[in-house]
Parts: C-alpha cells; structure tokens; sequence
C-alpha cells in the first residue's frame, strides 16, 4: 500500500532521481529520471509532480496508485467500488482487458467491500 506522504516526501528529496517513480510503480519513467538526471529536467519534472502530489486528492491517489483500495485497512467505499467496477466493466467491453482479468479484479474489489 504506497502512501501519498512518502511520495511527497520521495519527490521533494529524491525526485531528480526518479526515486518517487519507481515508489509508484513506474520504473521506466524512474529509469529515465535516472538516465538523464544530469541535464536537470527531470528535476524541473519532479519540482511540478511535487505541487501536484501535494494538491492531489487521497481518494485520487489511492485510485491511481493503489489500485481503488483506501489507506484505511484496504476496504473500499461502496461509491468508488461502484465507479471502479464501471471503469473495469468498459476496459473488458473495449477489449483492453481479458475475462480472467476483468474477473479478478471484480472479485478483488467485491472482497475489498
């Protein structure tokens, strides 16, 4: 379960190295900041992520980041559940997603409840 402080915490002192990336899960964009750490931009990159860390919504970054799942002990509000499933429900309609996958993660927000 990845916390939005740390990643405020990891942007402000690591984000010219992409140290937040690869906490969030992002590891091409973290090898990149790696890459190409000595022509600062992705300094000036992780400055701006900063800001919208900070400004960001808990509910949007457990959404984005954590899959759904709330800070508080994994449940899930029946609300974002619902628009969870509605979003997951157009991946599988769209044919970004499998069955089995659409299925699992059905279930896995079904037991988050």
């Amino acid at each position: 379960m990845k916390t939005k402080s740390t990643a405020i915490i990891l942007c402000f002192f690591g984000g010219w190295l992409g140290i937040h990336k690869f906490y969030l899960g992002q590891n091409v964009a973290g090898i990149l900041y790696l890459l190409f750490f000595w022509t600062c931009i992705p300094s000036l990159i992780a400055f701006v992520e900063f800001f919208i860390l900070v400004l960001m919504p808990d509910p949007e970054f457990n959404t984005k980041y954590n899959q759904g799942l709330s800070s508080t002990g994994g449940a899930v509000s029946a609300k974002d559940a619902t628009s969870a499933l509605a979003d997951l429900k157009n991946l599988f309609d769209s044919g970004i997603i499998t069955a089995e996958e659409y299925e699992e993660k059905r279930q896995k927000l079904l037991k988050s409840l």
